[in-house]
Parts: structure tokens; sequence; C-alpha cells
């Protein structure tokens, strides 16, 4: 036999006999070429698009990085593993043994091996490059772990056990074990192409005696290759020894007594047997006798099974359990110390509750409460019906289906403001309206941010509510737009969560109409007349789409002729895709696990989304290992940030960045936030010039910069356990918490945390992330925490306290479970619920429930809402207040009304009439029904004046004026009321 290589001469082939037989293979043909033209041409739209997406945002840098990365390891890899098969294949085949015609053993193979003359060299170049295109692939999805360890930096903190930087760990580690294994996967691959080749050209007898059954070509081969796998495997195991110190299973994550005692020793063991294994498969190249090798392998295999699975148990069983608490308590305090590290928890305060014993009484127990900025009796995960029924404007637009909250200073004072984008919602469009021209050209984005007070005061709501209006107050009213708050800004929001998949905009020439449906509104928030408005987007993010070959691309990658056919895609349009804000955050910085919750904030005229972006890892050392998912899971949660690591599970995580994206142009900001993490460092070094340095932050940015939610619960799922600081105390278990399940859930979801305006500390009140823990398995108020959430304040910003009720005191507060019970069982606030819910639609819904420290006391708070049916859908309104402390609970319409019924406290005295607007003096009629209608009459005149003061935009003026208004109409009710009680003998406030 010639040789595999060899081509032999082909025969003649007969024609192709005429009619059918040849038309169905030329439509077989045709077919499969124009299969295969479809899928390129899809790949290449999919992949010359996205180039364009990072053009068009600033970030080709990214792109091109990340992509010349990936390509590098493709083909590194890849040629490495192609060549290693190929040069496998040749050397097998090259030194095959002569074989004698007609052997019995071979007959069955000598066909094969005729079949592969012909194609011999494609058969190898073939098998080695799919080989290789697999390997490629592989090693390309490893450009994470590459980048890292090319651009390491120190954390300059030491493991307690191998006294190597965690860097070593977090950035080395991981690479080096991914090379190790190629270098294993490589050999096997390596060892079955030889093996197959060698059978084949009877290098390798089955059915020879045991001495011939392999040539001696074969038996060097294959020697080397297994000497290099184990070779190989010796130093997995040697790395597998620093695996350890971030290895779960154990009774905490890191080194535990087995694992140092007995897996520590194993796994140095077995990386000295493989050693040995290796050489003897070396040596055999020579001895040409298996004997030893065989022996060699058999008791690396019957060490693997006797020192990593048996030995551990062992010791686990007869020397740790006996006496877990001694033997661990070393370890856990290494774990505690790492842990509180890794989750920016070592400076949490605890701060221990003591029983008040302020003896003020009620009513100034009932001022302090009532003065508190942070009740925020607007919910945001009931109210955004409210908002889009009375503040839509039109049908096509919506709020969130979880509104956000956020601070503004309004008459020099922060108030906390429930704010809601009105994004575009196209599913409200017409259905006859429907067509690609209006859904893609016209109906193109939203308008506006909606706001309205969070913390209802007393002059701001309590006549409005008792009037009836079921409207939240709006900031300010009577539409809510930030305008009056914050100036002219521009309003219209082409990039949000509830963008369409893609707009097509711009116009042909300067005078030529515009498409893009407007609404706008007037200074008062009133739409105006003009309710065909349009206008142009003119931002300079988008890609041009003016030309037929970016026409076609995107008429592929949409899935749509019209892009290429309608004259609405000209050459000054541009097409916006990609856009929803947390997405794009991820595509031009993917190094980065992205706060599910962006939040929007008016920063300089403009709309800014704010995004929080973290850098996180599973490998630092000794810290505790949990899922991401399940620490930051809660009632509100419907969907988990973007991960960059290959698991669920990290051990470290930072706020390393602050995001922006401009609501109307999509400008992306990456701005550095934390200056010390190293894993930042390497990021930036890798991507230079990505992000922005942090002192580059505008002072108006900075004042809506918040502590993020996702990294606060990540936190405080830690902290449930590992606020205890003492081993012993950590092991015994008896003083961990856990996050209450929120009252209102039906999936028994936990509790999200609150944002509030809160002073923990007895002093100034400041933006806070709150939440609350109980005792594991109990219902009881065990700790209440908050973080400042103020960035603008660096003195405070992150600091982490911690009320805890377990110590200090033996009063036992409930927990949330216990007072929503409590609520509920009332039996007048049933009763009165009752009223409004018999022989209607309407359903009670409760609010939020939330936690505030008042007087030295913690105090809950619970709006409760009732949602009726309209013909635009449903419609929450707010009817009471519930508040409770200790085992008693209040209500009323307003939260005063509920502290005062909570406390015994009777209802102020009416208060002296305010000087009128032109500064006469208010008269009063002895006789309180004249007194009533004065009142009434002095409030219209108030309102009246408030409307003039609207009219010339002055906000402050038209806020004391309605003020006045609502303090006259209060005044007017609460007399009304006392005159009805009288006249029926005394009948109960309730």
């Amino acid at each position: 036999m010639s040789g595999m290589f060899e081509q032999q001469p082909r025969r003649p082939q007969p024609p192709a006999p005429p009619g059918r037989p040849g038309r169905s293979r030329a439509l077989v043909i045709t077919a499969a070429v124009l299969f295969v033209g479809f899928i390129a041409l899809t790949a290449f739209a999919s992949f010359w698009t996205e180039r364009l997406w990072f053009q068009s945002v600033g970030y080709s840098g990214v792109f091109t990085t990340k992509l010349w990365t990936r390509v590098g390891l493709f083909l590194v890899f890849g040629a490495l593993m192609a060549a290693v098969v190929a040069v496998n294949i040749v050397v097998a085949h090259r030194f095959r043994p002569w074989l004698q015609i007609g052997m019995p053993d071979q007959a069955s193979l000598e066909r094969y091996r005729e079949a592969l003359v012909p194609v011999g060299a494609w058969v190898v170049a073939g098998a080695s490059l799919l080989v290789g295109a697999f390997a490629g692939a592989s090693a390309s999805n490893q450009w994470r772990e590459f980048t890292l360890w090319r651009h390491a930096v120190p954390f300059n903190q030491e493991d307690p056990y191998f006294k190597n930087d965690a860097s070593f760990y977090v950035f080395d580690l991981p690479w080096w074990h991914y090379v190790t294994d190629f270098v294993m996967a490589t050999t096997v691959i390596g060892l079955m192409a030889a093996a197959l080749v060698h059978y084949l050209y009877g290098g390798i007898r089955l059915s020879a005696p045991p001495r011939d059954r392999l040539s001696g070509a074969a038996q060097v081969q294959l020697s080397v290759l297994l000497g290099v796998f184990v070779l190989a495997k010796a130093v997995d195991y040697w790395l597998d020894r620093y695996d350890l110190v971030h290895a779960d299973g154990g009774l905490v994550t890191g080194f535990t007594y087995t694992s140092e005692n007995a897996v520590l020793p194993a796994k140095e063991i077995l990386a000295g047997i493989a050693v040995i294994c290796a050489i003897l498969f070396f040596l055999n190249v020579w001895r040409r006798t298996w004997m030893l090798p065989s022996m060699g392998l058999a008791l690396l295999a019957l060490s693997a099974i006797l020192l990593g699975m048996v030995w551990p148990g062992v010791v686990q069983q007869f020397q740790v359990n006996p006496t877990e608490a001694d033997k661990e308590a070393p370890y856990i305090a290494k774990n505690i110390q790492a842990t509180r590290t890794a989750y920016d928890i070592d400076g949490a305060e605890m701060v221990p509750y003591t029983q008040p014993t302020d003896t003020r009484g009620g009513e100034r127990l009932a001022d302090d409460a009532i003065d508190t900025p942070g009740v925020r009796l607007v919910d945001p995960n009931i109210i955004p019906a409210a908002f889009e029924q009375s503040q839509q404007v039109r049908g096509y637009y919506a709020v969130a289906d979880v509104l956000d909250v956020d601070q503004y200073e309004v008459e020099g004072q922060p108030r906390d403001l429930v704010l809601g984008v009105r994004e575009l919602d196209q599913a409200g469009i017409d259905e006859g309206s429907q067509n690609w021209a209006n859904l893609h050209t016209v109906y193109t984005h939203g308008d506006g941010i909606i706001a309205a007070f969070g913390n209802q005061r007393p002059a701001d709501n309590s006549a409005q509510t008792r009037a009836g209006n079921e409207e939240p107050r709006w900031a300010p009213p009577p539409r809510g737009d930030l305008t009056e708050i914050v100036g002219d800004y521009e309003s219209r929001i082409y990039f949000g969560e509830q963008s369409p998949t893609y707009s097509i905009v711009g116009k042909p020439s300067d005078d030529a109409p515009d498409l893009e449906l407007d609404v706008p509104l007037g200074a008062g928030g009133e739409e105006t007349d003009e309710s065909g408005a349009t206008s142009t987007y003119d931002g300079d993010t988008g890609v041009r789409v003016g030309g037929i070959f970016n026409k076609l691309l995107y008429a592929v990658k949409f899935g749509e002729a019209n892009i290429v056919l309608s004259d609405r895609v000209h050459e000054n349009s541009r097409i916006l895709y990609d856009r929803d804000p947390a997405l794009m955050v991820e595509k031009v910085a993917p190094w980065l696990t992205v706060d599910a919750d962006p939040f929007p904030a008016v920063v300089d005229g403009k709309i800014k989304w704010i995004l929080d972006g973290y850098t996180t890892t599973d490998r630092f050392p000794l810290s505790q290992k949990e899922s991401f998912d399940e620490m930051t899971d809660d009632a509100l949660e419907d969907e988990n940030a973007f991960q960059t690591i290959p698991t669920d599970k990290i051990n470290y995580i930072r706020n390393a960045v602050k995001v922006t994206v401009d609501a109307y142009d999509g400008t992306v900001t990456l701005y550095e936030w934390d200056e010390d993490d190293p894993i930042l460092k390497a990021w930036m070094e890798a991507f230079p010039g990505t992000v922005e340095p942090r002192d580059s932050i505008p002072d108006a940015l900075l004042d809506h910069m918040r502590y993020p939610e996702d990294l606060f619960k990540v936190q405080r799922y830690q902290l449930a356990k590992y606020h205890v600081e003492d081993a012993n105390r950590f092991y015994q278990a008896n003083e961990q918490w856990e996050v209450p399940e929120d009252p209102n859930s039906r999936s028994s979801s936990l509790q999200p945390p609150y944002r509030l305006s809160v002073s923990t500390d007895g002093e100034q009140s400041r933006f806070s992330l709150t939440s609350t823990f109980v005792p594991v398995k109990r219902q009881n108020l065990a700790a209440y925490v908050t973080v400042a959430a103020e960035a603008e304040d660096p003195d405070t910003y992150g600091k982490i306290r911690i009320l805890d009720l377990t110590a200090g005191t033996t009063e036992q507060v409930q927990g949330p479970g216990q007072v929503a019970a409590r609520i509920n069982a009332d039996e007048t606030l049933q009763r009165e619920l009752l009223s409004f819910t018999s022989g209607s639609d309407a359903q009670v819904q409760y609010g939020n429930l939330l936690t505030l420290p008042v007087a030295d006391r913690l105090l809950y708070v619970q709006p409760i809402y009732t949602i009726r049916e309209t013909g635009q859908g449903s419609f929450p309104v707010l009817q009471f207040t519930a508040v409770s402390f200790g085992d008693d609970v209040g209500f009323g319409a307003t939260f005063p009304e509920a502290i005062r019924d909570l406390l015994g406290v009777d209802e102020p005295a009416l208060v002296e009439p305010q000087p009128e607007p032109d500064g006469g003096q208010g008269g009063g009629s002895d006789d309180p029904a004249e007194r009533v209608r004065e009142l009434l009459d002095e409030a219209e005149t108030a309102y009246d004046a408030a409307q003039a003061a609207l009219a010339d935009q002055d906000l402050a003026e038209y806020q004391r004026q309605v003020d006045i208004a609502s303090e006259k109409v209060a005044e007017a009710i609460e007399l009304a009321d006392q005159l009805g009680t009288l006249n029926q003998g005394g009948r109960s406030r309730r």
C-alpha cells in the first residue's frame, strides 16, 4: 500500500442520465447554496450591525479590543489543538508497521485504508480544523480570564495559608487552570487520534498476543502522550491546593480543619504520585513494558479514591464532628474577617437598642412622628396605575410597574418624590394604526417625568384627602411635571426601559415636515391644543441607515423588508436599537454586573438614567460564597442583574462604577466610583479611556446618585449571619437573623428595602436605604438596618448602621409579619374598609409596611389603598394610613390622624385664622356654622390667589397659597365634624 496521502487516478465517471435526476440534484445544490448563503448573510449582518452600534455610542474601542482578544485566543488555541491532532495523526501514519497481505485480523480494515488513500490529506486537515475550531471557540470564551491575567493588579491582602496576594486567586489562578485543562484535553484528543490511526494501520492489534498488541512506534507515541497527560494532571492537583481558599462544601467557604489536615496533604501526595506516574510513562519509551506505568496509573486512581474521598470523610467524621466547635473556630474566625472585608460590611456600626425612658407624653410623641419627613405613604409598587390614569396624557404612554424614589429641593427643602418616567407604550396605540410606519417612524419616544410627593405632610394633604381627592399629591400640581422644580429640560425619551425594538428617526431635509409624534405640555403641565405636534431626533447616537448596504443589513437583522423599500428611510435617517439603559451598559462594559434598577434624574436640563455597576468574583480567599440571585431576590425583584462570571455565586462585590445614560441621545458615561478596587483597575487598564475619573462627576449629577439597592441586598443578606464576629457565637448560630417575608407578597418573597429620609442617630434626617431583620424562624423584630444613600456626602455615604434589638433591652418589638396581621385583624379598621368595598368591585390592597425610627422608638406605618376597576383599568385610592407601635394599632384618613388615634391623643384645638394674602386679619364668627362658611370662603380666596401665582410661574407663592387653602378646608371639615358629633350626642370619631 502506497500510503494514505498518495493520490490514486480516479476512474472515469459516466455521464449523468438525462432527465429528472439531474434537475433534482441541481435543485438540492441550489437550495444548499442558498441556505449557506442566508446563514452567512445573517451572521455577517449580526456582526456588522453590532460593530455599527458600538461606533454610534462611542465605544468602538470596547468592541475591537474584545473582538481581537477573542480572535487571538481562538487562533492560538485552535491552532495548537489542530497542530497536536494533525502531528499525532501524521506521526502514527508515518511509523505504521508493514503488514503482510492477507493477515486475517487486518482483512476487515483493508477496505477502510483503501478508502482513505485518495482523501487522506483532506481527512487529516478536516479533522484537525474541526477539533481546532471547537478548541478555539472554547478558548475565545475565556477572554475575561485571559484579560484579567494580563492586567492583574495586587490587592495587597495575603491569605493566611499560602501567603499569596488575593490577586493570585482572582486574576492568575483561573487562567492557569484553563491552560492546564487545555493541555489535558489536547493530549486526550491527540491520544485518541493516534490510537485510531495505529489501530487502522496495524500498530494496535487487539487480537494479537499481549506482547505483540502494540508496535514499537505505537508504544512510544502513546507513552509520551499519556506521560504528558498525567504530568498535566499533577499540575492540576497542585493548583487545586490553592482552590481550597475559596472552596464550597465545608462548614464555611474556604479552609476548614478537614481541608487543611486531610484534603491539602492529599492534593500534594496525589501531585507527587502523578509526577512519578508520568516519569514511568516517559521511561516506557525505552523499557517497552507497560507493567510499571500501569501499576503507577492504578496507584494514582486508588490514591485518588482513598486520599481524595475516603480520608477526608474519616477525618471529618472521627476528628472534627465530635468537637467541631473547637476544631473549626480558627477557620470560622478567618472566614468572618474575609467575608466582612469582601462584602464591604466590616465598617457596619452595631448600636444596641435601649428601651425608651421618655416620659414626655403622647402629645409630644405625636408631634415627633408627624414631623418625621420619611413617612412615604405613596407606595411605588401600587401607585403606577394612578400615575398612568391621571398623567399619561395619551393612551400610548406608560410608567414602570415599580416607580422610583429620589430627592429634589422644593422651596429650599429636600423632599422625597416618587417618580415615573412617561415612556412610550406602543400597545396603547389604536389597533388600526399599528402599521410599520407608525410603530417605527412616528411613535418613537416617551415624554417627561411625573412626580408626586412621597411624604404627605398635614398641610399638604389633610383637607385634600378628607375631601375625597383620589390622586396623589403631585409635585407640583396639576400635572406633576418636574419643569416647575428643575426648570426647562429635554423631556423626550428615546432611550428607556420600555423603548421599542427599533425606531428610524430623522427627516430628509431641514424644510421637510417632522414625523415623530410629540404631545407638548404647557407651562402649567396642561396639554396644549397642538395634539398632533411632531418633532425630529437630532442626537448623535444612532446608526445612519440611508445607504443601501446598511438598509439591507438591518432588513436582515430585524427581518423587515420595509427598511429597504420605505421612502421614510432616507439619506438622513438613523436607526435606534438596543436602547434599554441596562442593556447598553452591559454591552459597553461587559465586565460589569449591572444593577437591575436604573432610575431617572433630571440633571442640567437632561433626563439621565443612573445605574450602578459592580465588580464581582467568586475567588476571593476565605470569603463566604453565595448566589447573587438568591441574595438580591425579594418581592419587587422581577429580573436579575447581568452576570459576568461563569457562576451565579460570588464572594466579593464592589460598587466600582456609576453610569449615566442620556434618555434623549443615549450617551453612555462610566464614572469610576471605587478608586481602590483592584478588579476595576485591571479592567480600566484593559479598556483604557472607557471609564471617567471620579472627580469628573458633575455636582448636579452627584446630588442624585444614591446607594445601590442590589449591593444593599447582598450586604444585608450577609449581615444576617456576619454581624456576629465571634467564632464560637457564630458556630452556635443562635444569633442569626433573616430578612422577613413581605407581608403583602403571596409568594413568600422577602421584604424589599425601602428608600426613606430617616434619622437613626437623633440628628439630621438622611436619604437612606432601610430594612429589617427577624430572628431565624421567628417573627419578632431583631434589628433595623440603614445605609446612608446620599452620594454627595462622602462622610456618611455608605455608612451602615444596625440597631440591634436583641441587645440592651428585654422589650420585644413586633416584626413586620406580626404587625401586618394585627392591622388586618383590627375590627374597626375592617368595618371602615367594608364601607368602601361592599357593593362595588373595589378591593383592599395594603401598601409597603415601613419601619421608622421616631423619638427613640420604632414605628410601623402602612398606607391602605382601595383598588377599583374603571373603564381605563384599575385605579388605586389611598383611603387610610395605619400605624403600629408596641401592641397598639391606630389608623386614620391621614398620617396625623393615625398617630393621634394610636396614642389616644385628642385632635388639636382649632387654630386661629392665618393672615389673609392681602395682609388683613381673618375674622371669626362666634356661630360655628357661620365660621364654617367663612373658612370655605377664605379657602376659595387662597385658591384663586394660588392659580394667579401659577399663571405667573411663581411656584413658591403658589405652594404657599395652596397650603393656606388646604388648612382652611381642613379646619372647616374639622369644625363641621365637631358640629355633627355634638348633634349626635357624642358619637366617637370613628
